[in-house]
C-alpha cells in the first residue's frame, strides 16, 4: 500500500534534492512517486506544458487512420486526414459531450455514437440528426477544437501548450547525436498498450540507465554488457541520452552491410535516449523500440510500447525472421523491466524506503530530477 506523509512536501523535497551536485546526489525522494498533489503538479506542469508522444507517423499512413488517448485528462484523436495532413483534436462531440472515437482503427467520417452527430476527418461537423427546429442551429458553427500536432522524426507529437516550442526547436540537439541514423526512415512493425502497477517515473528512470541490465535482465542482454564501456554525458535540458556498443554478433543491432551511412563505431553504437516528459526511445542501426509514458494514478502507468526495424533491415530477405528475433528478445526484456520496477514501486511506498546514493552511471536519472524540478512552480 502506497504511504505518503500528508506534511510532507514533495515538491520540495525534490528542490532540494536537485541543487546537490551530482557527485553527491541521491535517488528522488519517494514522495514524488507516491504523492497525489505532485501528481497533479506534473499533470498541470509537465503533461499540459510539454509536447507528448502518440507514436509513428507510419501507423497513420492511410486517410482515416486514427488513434486517441488521454492526455493530462483531456480526450484527444489524432487522424489522418483526406488532404494527407495529420489532425489532433478533441475526441468530445459539440452535442452532449460524449467522447467519440475509441481505440485505434481507420473511418471514413467521425460519427457520435450517442446521437449520431457526424464530423468529418477535419473535425468540421457534416450531419446532425434531428436538429431543423432550434433556431439558433448553426452546423457551420461546429468544428472539433484542434490542437498542436507536429511530425518529428517520424514520431507524432501532440501539446495542449499553444506557446511550446516546436519538437524541431526544442529537439534539435537529437538530430546532432543521431542525425545520420536516419530515424524518421523506420518504420513501426508493432504496437501494443501496457498497463504497469508502477509509477511512471520509475519506469521513465529504470529505461535511462542500464546500470541494471547485468542483473535485471541477466537472462537475456545483461550478459551482453560491459559497465565499463558506458558512457553518461550530462543531459541537454529537453532530452539525456547515453549509449551502449553491441557486440557485433547480435547481427540485427549492428549496421546492415548495405548500410554506407554509417561508420567506423556507430555501426555498432545503441543509443538511448529519453525526451522529457515520457518518450524513451532505443534506437539501434538494426531496429528500434519505443515507450512513450502516461500516468495513471501515482501507482499505475499506461505504456504504449512499439517498434520496428531500420529500412535496411526491413528490405533484407530475412526482414520477418529479424522481426521474429527482434520482436521476442523485446518482449522478453520488457517482461523483466516490468518486474523490476514493480517490485520497486512497492518498495518506495515503504515507511523504511530511503533513496541512496546514484551511482555515475545513473547520470541522466539526475538530469531528468533536474527537469522536473525546473517544471515545477
Amino acid at each position: 500500500m502506497t504511504i505518503h506523509d500528508p506534511s510532507i512536501d514533495p515538491i520540495a523535497e525534490l528542490k532540494a534534492n536537485t541543487r546537490l551536485p551530482f557527485k553527491q546526489a541521491r535517488a528522488m525522494p519517494t514522495s514524488v512517486y507516491t504523492s497525489e498533489a505532485f501528481l497533479e503538479a506534473e499533470l498541470e506542469h509537465i503533461f499540459r506544458k510539454d509536447w507528448f508522444c502518440v507514436g509513428r507517423a507510419s501507423s497513420l499512413a492511410k486517410p482515416g487512420d486514427y488513434t486517441t488517448l488521454d492526455l493530462a485528462g483531456q480526450p484527444i484523436m489524432v487522424v489522418r486526414g483526406q488532404d494527407g495532413a495529420l489532425r489532433a483534436q478533441s475526441n468530445v462531440c459539440l452535442h452532449r459531450m460524449s467522447t467519440l472515437l475509441h481505440g485505434e482503427g481507420n473511418a471514413a467520417r467521425i460519427t457520435c455514437p450517442y446521437h449520431g452527430w457526424t464530423y468529418g476527418l477535419d473535425g468540421c461537423l457534416r450531419g446532425a440528426p434531428a436538429m431543423m427546429h432550434n433556431e439558433g442551429f448553426e452546423r457551420g458553427d461546429y468544428r472539433l477544437p484542434q490542437i498542436r500536432c507536429e511530425e518529428w522524426l517520424g514520431w507524432v507529437m501532440v501539446t495542449l501548450n499553444p506557446d511550446a516550442p516546436s519538437p524541431a526547436s526544442r529537439l534539435s540537439g537529437v538530430q546532432d547525436l543521431v542525425g545520420d541514423f536516419e530515424m524518421e526512415n523506420y518504420v513501426e512493425s508493432f504496437r501494443e498498450v501496457h498497463h504497469w502497477n508502477t509509477n511512471w517515473k520509475v519506469l521513465a528512470e529504470n529505461f535511462m540507465e542500464s546500470y541494471h541490465l547485468p542483473v535485471c535482465h541477466g537472462p537475456t542482454i545483461g550478459g551482453f554488457t560491459n559497465l565499463a564501456e558506458m558512457t553518461c554525458p550530462p543531459s541537454d535540458p529537453a532530452f539525456n541520452h547515453h549509449w551502449i556498443m553491441k557486440d557485433p554478433d547480435f547481427a540485427i543491432s549492428v549496421a546492415h552491410p548495405d548500410n554506407t551511412k554509417l561508420v567506423g563505431d556507430r555501426r555498432n553504437m545503441t543509443f538511448l535516449l529519453s525526451i522529457y516528459p515520457s518518450l524513451m526511445i532505443t534506437l539501434t542501426p538494426g531496429y528500434f523500440w519505443y515507450l512513450s509514458l502516461h500516468p495513471d494514478g501515482p501507482d499505475h502507468v499506461k505504456i504504449l510500447y512499439g517498434g520496428g526495424l531500420s529500412p535496411d533491415f526491413a528490405r533484407d530477405p530475412e526482414a520477418e525472421k529479424h522481426f521474429e528475433t527482434v520482436k521476442t528478445l523485446l518482449d522478453a526484456v520488457n517482461d523483466e523491466d516490468r518486474v523490476c520496477t514493480e517490485r520497486v514501486y512497492r518498495g518506495l511506498s515503504s515507511e523504511a524506503a530511503k533513496p541512496g546514493h546514484l551511482s555515475h552511471l545513473e547520470r541522466p536519472n539526475y538530469d531528468f530530477a533536474t527537469y522536473l524540478a525546473s517544471r515545477m512552480p
